[in-house]
């Protein structure tokens, strides 16, 4: 599988382990509900899934990379505890809490789910006296004489021996315990993540061209050299910060995470193309509608890894566009939600009080969130900027002695309804370079294949799709519409085609067509 279908497969696991019949009992008893062994290379996203999964299903997670534990630690322990049996007294040993199932209490405590998922990373890649702990741990749900509360998942992952020298091998025993998924790197489906997280353009339009330097792990004469989706976000992340720090990453920066020389040095020269395109093709002009003619030419003459670099620069800043337009509606309908309540309970308490109940409520739910596991960073700073602005509103009531039910509605009103401004004109200005971005590319290239790549590329992006639906781009919708219709023409013309076959084959083997 591709860690997509991974992330469906146990999303699905999970749903059938916590689904309960009429008496409320689980449907699948606990003794039947395998842990599933998540199995494939190292950096294609196997720990991030689980955040996504536990975010998405409102479960808790506790994840630990075990790797990093002791047997004491994992396990709990020993002491010593007086016992009687038979009428004589023996010394038995027993042990304290392990800190894993302690970890898991606590969530459970801290938060109020008492259900979630329990993962381990490196399952495979325990020490000796660890090992058997674990195998016991993924056969019986146990350590020591401790048991995983029930309605948690247990997910473990692992790499391959080839990835991994110090790997160790499941017995069969174990492996007949266990739901296994394989899983194997996909660009396609990264691509899809690296669009809807917002990934550096120059990162998404390299390896757009560059495919086969996506996933790449050697072993070399000077050692092991490998390139991973993780190093590539986490390059993406530093790039990302560098630009607003006005810092230029060189060769030497990149290859701290993309640890191949030959790919690092690669994207280090496409990265100063990148910026190099910025300038000369004059984007920002693009999306404003004021480029030059002689811009329209040249990149009408370029190559055409160029011009797909130049138009990975234009739906880089589309997506960056129509994402803060995404950001800025989903804090407006948040704020409303809360101001709905606000102006709910304003008749029975003071209005700063209603306000401060409120930000003390979204704060515990972010509190919960993060302790879960399930608060990813986009959710995180869209609850941190609408606290931001209910204590804002807070502050300006009590600064403007508005301690009255109507006054304060009325205020409140007035000062959301510039953050709903806001999303018009984010919208607006949105709306406008993806005008301004087709018309440079008609003119530049009229209805070529650059510009079935282009409507694809808005197509598949997470923010730019995301504002078309919501906001509409009239040049857009035509290019889609004559797309849907090469497509529909170029399948009858196959499905013509393969008739034809048929009755070339039918005539040769001696029969009639019309008899059949």
């Amino acid at each position: 599988m591709n860690i997509k279908q991974a992330k469906q497969e146990i999303t699905n696991t999970l749903r059938a382990y916590l689904a309960r019949d009429g008496l409320g009992n689980y449907l699948i008893p606990s003794v039947r509900q395998r842990p599933v062994l998540l199995m494939g290379p190292p950096g294609v996203g196997k720990t991030q899934i689980m955040e996504q999964i536990a975010a998405e299903t409102g479960v808790g997670l506790v994840a630990y990379t075990i790797t990093h534990h002791t047997r004491q630690s994992a396990v709990g322990l020993p002491f010593i505890e007086h016992r009687t049996y038979g009428g004589e007294e023996f010394s038995v040993t027993e042990y304290t809490m392990s800190e894993i199932l302690g970890s898991v209490y606590r969530l459970m405590e801290s938060t109020g789910l008492k259900e979630g998922i329990l993962f381990l990373d490196e399952i495979n890649c325990v020490s000796e006296t660890l090992a058997p702990m674990m195998l016991q741990f993924l056969q019986c749900k146990t350590f020591g004489n401790q048991r995983l509360p029930e309605g948690w998942l247990i997910v473990a992952a692992g790499n391959p021996p080839e990835y991994n020298r110090s790997v160790r091998e499941f017995d069969v025993v174990t492996l007949d315990r266990v739901k296994r998924i394989d899983v194997e790197e996909d660009f396609a489906v990264w691509k899809e993540y690296a669009r809807r997280k917002g990934l550096h353009g120059a990162v998404v339009s390299y390896l757009d061209i560059k495919k086969e330097n996506f996933y790449r792990i050697e072993t070399t004469a000077e050692g092991l050299q490998f390139a991973t989706a993780r190093g590539w976000e986490d390059l993406s992340e530093l790039l990302c910060a560098y630009e607003q720090l006005g810092i230029r990453a060189d060769r030497g920066v990149v290859g701290q995470y993309i640890q191949m020389p030959r790919i690092a040095k690669d994207f280090a020269n496409y990265l100063d193309l990148y910026y190099k395109y910025q300038k000369t093709y004059h984007v920002e002009d693009i999306l404003r509608g004021t480029w030059e003619t002689v811009t329209s030419l040249e990149l009408r003459e370029a190559p055409f890894d160029e011009k797909l670099s130049v138009m990975g620069l234009v739906v880089a800043r589309l997506s960056e566009l129509a994402r803060n337009t995404r950001r800025q509606d989903a804090l407006a309908e948040t704020v409303h939600g809360d101001l709905t309540v606000f102006k709910e309970q304003i008749t029975q308490a003071a209005p700063g009080d209603v306000l401060r109940n409120l930000i003390w409520k979204r704060r515990e739910k972010m509190r919960q969130a993060r302790e879960a596991g399930q608060q990813d960073k986009e959710r995180r700073d869209l609850d941190q900027r609408a606290v931001n602005l209910l204590e804002d509103y807070k502050a300006r009531l009590v600064r403007e002695g508005l301690d009255t039910a109507d006054a304060a509605m009325e205020a409140v009103r007035t000062w959301f309804a510039a953050e709903a401004d806001r999303r018009e004109t984010l919208g607006a200005e949105a709306g406008a370079a993806f005008d301004n971005a087709f018309r440079f590319l008609e003119q530049t290239f009229g209805d070529s294949q650059e510009l079935v790549l282009f409507v694809t590329e808005l197509t598949a992006g997470y923010d730019t799709s995301w504002f078309v639906e919501n906001f509409g781009c009239d040049a857009y919708f035509r290019h889609n519409r004559e797309l849907l219709f090469d497509d529909t023409r170029h399948r009858i013309r196959q499905d013509i085609m393969a008739a034809k076959a048929a009755e070339r084959e039918e005539r040769d083997h001696g029969r009639d067509p019309e008899e059949n």
